[in-house]
Order: structure tokens, then sequence, then C-alpha cells
């Protein structure tokens, strides 16, 4: 169990800003190559997602209208 007597120390707002500044300085940032060919692997990927759950939707539905056919 947290020891509840514990105070949080409160940091002031220059602080926090250099701490913040400090932190994005570490960040490595893709390029823009980097940047493209994610792009473009994310377009792939949907489009083969989209055709794929075309096709499963397609044969789900006509499933389901041959069941509805043979209860008519």
């Amino acid at each position: 169990m947290a020891d509840t007597n514990v105070k949080k120390q409160k940091t002031s707002p220059g602080k926090f800003m250099r701490e913040v500044r400090s932190e994005v300085g570490k960040v490595v940032w893709p390029t823009r190559g980097e940047t493209v060919q994610t792009a473009i692997m994310v377009l792939i990927m949907t489009t083969i997602l989209a055709i794929f759950f075309l096709g499963i939707d397609s044969v789900f539905s006509g499933v389901v209208n041959a069941l509805l056919d043979l209860a008519n």
C-alpha cells in the first residue's frame, strides 16, 4: 500500500518548460523519406485490408441471403 504521508514536490512552470525542452531535444524525428515510406505502407495495407473485408462481407452476405431464401 502506498504511503499517504509522502507529499508530491511541485515543479515550477519554468522548470517544467526546461524539462520539456530537454526531453523534446532527445526525440529522434523521422526523415522525409522514412515518413513517405511509412505513409505508402499504410496506404497499401489499408487497401489490402479493405479488399479482404469486402470479400469477407460479400461471403457472409451471400450466406445470410441463402439462409433467408431457404426460410421463405
